[in-house]
């Protein structure tokens, strides 16, 4: 009986390790990526299939946010106790340009976003960067945000080079995916409902991309 109590003394004394937390740091396409099918649902159900209680993926996104939006959240986001912070950001700093008037300056854009990172990588949180992938989705550069979208993303680009980051570059695999599979050249429709946010398909897209290189 003596040994039967320690045994069991032991049992409850044991504590499993806590999931590692993935936190996807971004705007209304992460918002709506925790809804069903949205990606980071997927990601949460590839997680639940394959690595149970080993990894935890929380969205942490709100419509219209920017880089400096981002920056602002920084506190609430830590609040969720990351070990993984994943940024999707940079298609309103953009787009915002020409549809509400605002936007982010460029050299604004590499501060704010610079400044997140290394806030993080004091914290010991790995850092994930993920460029934005279209402001429609024609592939013959005939989006009237193209050039900015292409600039921005090489930013976040030069960015995940200069802090030895990992990239997801969305941008370049949304360009390519287009390509091969968009022959009309439709502006939405391949990937997204409204040119931006993704469907079901582009949310499976993502997912898979981003599974590829956080559980590779």
């Amino acid at each position: 009986m003596k040994y039967l109590f320690l045994f069991t003394l032991a049992l409850l004394s044991f504590k499993s390790p806590d999931p590692i937390k993935i936190v996807f740091f971004g705007d209304s396409i992460t918002q709506m990526g925790v809804q069903p099918k949205g990606y980071v649902h997927q990601i949460q159900e590839y997680i639940a299939k394959n690595h149970p209680g080993k990894y935890e993926a929380i969205g942490a996104g709100i419509g219209g946010n920017k880089v400096y939006d981002l920056y602002l959240r920084m506190d609430e986001m830590l609040a969720l106790k990351p070990n993984v912070v994943v940024i999707y950001i940079g298609v309103n700093d953009v787009w915002h340009k020409t549809s509400h008037g605002t936007g982010t300056d460029p050299d604004k854009f590499v501060k704010f976003y610079t400044k997140i990172i290394k806030d993080l990588k004091a914290k010991n949180i790995k850092v994930v960067l993920a460029t934005p992938a279209v402001i429609g989705e024609r592939h013959d550069a005939s989006n009237p945000q193209d050039g900015d979208l292409n600039h921005y993303s090489k930013l976040i680009r030069d960015l995940a080079k200069s802090e030895q980051l990992e990239c997801i570059d969305l941008r370049k695999a949304f360009l390519e995916y287009s390509l091969k599979n968009n022959p009309e050249n439709a502006e939405k429709g391949i990937l997204t409902t409204d040119r931006v946010h993704l469907n079901e398909k582009g949310n499976t897209f993502v997912a898979d991309l981003m599974i590829k290189t956080l559980f590779k």
